[in-house]
């Protein structure tokens, strides 16, 4: 199964029974990243009745109702994010209160169908990476050009052996068992 990311960040408006919901995707790479967001989202909307979220960051999920009813905004969100297999993605929908309640299924669907609506044309494949450095004799250039011809090399240096420091995909890192090369981090391409 295909994870996806999100393209761009976007938001949207939606008035249901004189209720204001404002959702808003974006793409985050760390919990910290989310964090900042939140708090950044927070200072912008400080009169809002509620700001509900989830975010993904592999192997990391978190969703919050923030006072709504348990399971009806925070999991929702959650529940789109993961059924349109995203990762490193935050969701949040503000919510100023119209006077009229929703009930628990009214808040369900107003809360997951303005991330719905959101993620229409905004998502791209992406695949899991590994940030590597290869340590190779020169003998051995043509062989690793060959090799990361598909993968983005971010540096290579020619000392007393050829460095190349790049990001490559799994299908690379299984070719390149002959090759000497250490796993720096983890990423997507």
């Amino acid at each position: 199964m295909s994870m996806k990311i999100i393209i761009n960040e976007l938001s949207k408006t939606n008035i249901i029974n004189k209720s204001k919901f404002i959702g808003i995707m974006k793409k985050v790479m760390t919990k910290e990243e989310a964090t900042t967001f939140l708090e950044r989202i927070k200072s912008e909307y400080p009169d809002a009745t509620h700001i509900c979220y989830a975010y993904i960051i592999s192997p990391f999920q978190k969703y919050s109702d923030d006072s709504e009813p348990e399971g009806t905004a925070g999991l929702p969100i959650l529940n789109v994010l993961k059924m349109n297999n995203l990762e490193f993605t935050i969701a949040v929908v503000i919510r100023y209160f119209g006077g009229i309640k929703l009930g628990s299924n009214g808040l369900i669907h107003a809360y997951s169908g303005i991330i719905k609506e959101l993620l229409k044309d905004n998502t791209k494949e992406i695949e899991k990476g590994y940030l590597i450095e290869i340590y190779e004799e020169y003998k051995n250039n043509d062989l690793l050009n060959y090799l990361l011809k598909d993968d983005m090399i971010i540096e290579k240096e020619y000392k007393d052996k050829i460095k190349i420091t790049a990001i490559v995909r799994k299908k690379t890192l299984e070719n390149l068992s002959n090759v000497s090369y250490t796993i720096k981090d983890e990423t997507v391409i």
